[in-house]
């Protein structure tokens, strides 16, 4: 599976942007798309994720300002992203989860390229 986001750039804090991924290769294998972020000296950590079914996952600090969505059709998952705040900077990272029996041991473990979000105060 390889994984491809784009939609990254520098915007104003309040702002908005929407970043896309898609998906190709041996896309029947996946369950989860999502996103993560990155900043130097900081683990990576969740921004949101959803399930072939639907199901979203949000990491706390991004509640309510940001959505996820997928178009299966399309292998495609988007992330809009709205009222911006500077501490969003981060390098996002689009992140796959191949399909297991048990939903409790899905692990998004298939990375792509990181696309760059700037947001100045």
């Amino acid at each position: 599976v390889q994984l491809q986001a784009s939609g990254g750039g520098l915007v104003q804090a309040g702002g908005s942007l929407k970043l896309s991924c898609v998906a190709s290769g041996s896309i029947d294998v996946i369950d989860g798309l999502g996103w993560y972020r990155q900043t130097p000296g900081k683990q990576r950590e969740l921004v949101a994720t959803i399930t072939s079914g639907g199901s979203t996952n949000y990491g706390d600090s991004v509640k309510g300002r940001f959505t996820i969505s997928r178009d299966n059709a399309k292998n495609t998952v988007y992330l809009q992203m709205n009222s911006l705040k500077p501490e969003d900077t981060a390098v996002y990272y689009c992140a796959a989860a191949p399909r297991v029996l048990n939903p409790k041991y899905r692990r998004y473990s298939v990375w792509g390229q990181g696309t760059q979000v700037t947001v100045s105060s």
